[in-house]
């Protein structure tokens, strides 16, 4: 039995010598961590409007994407304080080209900027009693460092009706002060005693 064992071991040690070494791909070694190349992500597109300072582009700017894009890339960074208002100005100006007569742009604007004052200051709300109810006049300011950074009055839709876009600055009750705020206020066009004006809409 013994020289049986003997035998077979011999016959198979023979065996694997005569299979040959299986050889290693050709090319030089690889580094370790180098077998993929690096694929570089995109760069990020940049932010536009409300993502980048919270000041979208009006809804009629998508009528035209590029000069759109391009004013509201121009915009200031938030904080710029009372340096930045007039590159937001002329975004807006940019992006939504003017569309109402002149007289009737100038009093919008003055109406609109008069209903936001009330309304974030509480400073002449009793002017505006179709839109501030008694209980809403009674209400504590909500904002105080109030700041109307840029303006601009346009048509909305049809049917003589037009909205101011405000974008001001203000500190709440917190004491958090907070550029870039967005607010818009809706007009229609109606004729009292016989002179065409604007009436301003409640907020809803």
């Amino acid at each position: 039995m013994l020289v049986i064992a003997t035998v077979l071991l011999a016959v198979c040690g023979l065996g694997l010598l005569a299979v040959p070494q299986a050889r290693e791909p050709s090319g030089s070694p690889k580094a370790p961590g180098s077998s993929a190349p690096v694929t570089r992500s995109p760069a990020a597109s940049p932010a536009r409007g409300s993502a980048a300072n919270d000041v979208p582009a009006p809804a009629h700017a998508a009528s035209n994407p590029t000069r759109g894009a391009a004013a509201v890339s121009a915009l200031p960074p938030h904080g710029e304080g009372v340096a930045g208002d007039r590159a937001i100005q002329e975004a807006l100006d940019a992006a939504w080209p003017p569309d109402l007569p002149p007289g009737d742009a100038r009093q919008l604007l003055a109406m609109g900027r008069s209903l936001l004052r009330a309304d974030a200051t509480g400073a002449g709300r009793g002017r505006w009693p179709a839109v501030f109810t008694a209980e809403g006049r009674a209400l504590a300011p909500a904002f105080a460092r109030f700041r109307i950074q840029a303006a601009i009055a346009r048509r909305d839709g049809g049917g003589g009706r037009a909205v101011v876009h405000l974008v001001w600055a203000g500190a709440d009750r917190g004491g958090t002060y907070t550029d870039g705020r967005i607010t818009d206020w809706r007009f229609t066009h109606t004729t009292r005693k016989g002179s065409p004006t604007w009436t301003p809409l409640p907020r809803t």
